[in-house]
């Protein structure tokens, strides 16, 4: 079995994606819009273009996500946070600083902590939560 996690976005499903396999190194394995899916004739026509399911493999895991299903409201990501883990401070410096890009919030500064050489948290342009940390 696998546990993995799941964004929901509203409406920037591609573009978060395309920032974070950019950032983070990622490769994008499969784009599925709501305009080419069996249920094509039900979606908003401005919804087309939106993600109906992506997934993305990022060092042997898999982050999936979507945009959130038209017509249902869309309550933003919350109650978790993603979590990047590294040996290397020089790779946390770089995860933070690319994932901080137009972040909405800088929640902690990456610093040492006592558990950690550099430990920081954000909420990406995107609105995704994140937590960097480095052992």
């Amino acid at each position: 079995m696998e546990l993995n996690p799941y964004l929901t976005f509203n409406g920037n499903c591609e573009a978060a994606f395309r920032f974070y396999e950019q950032r983070l190194g990622g490769k994008i394995e499969a784009f599925y819009r709501f305009g080419e899916s069996p249920m094509a004739d039900q979606c908003p026509p401005e919804a087309a273009q939106q993600i109906m399911h992506v997934s993305m493999l990022l060092n042997g895991r898999t982050l999936m996500g979507s945009d959130n299903m038209p017509g249902n409201p869309y309550e933003g990501m919350k109650g978790f946070s993603l979590s990047l883990n590294t040996k290397d401070m020089a790779e946390a410096q770089r995860l933070f600083a690319a994932l901080s890009e137009q972040a909405t919030t800088i929640i902690m500064p990456l610093e040492k902590t006592f558990w950690a050489q550099g430990f920081g948290m954000l909420v990406d342009q995107f609105g995704t939560p994140w937590m960097i940390n480095c052992e």
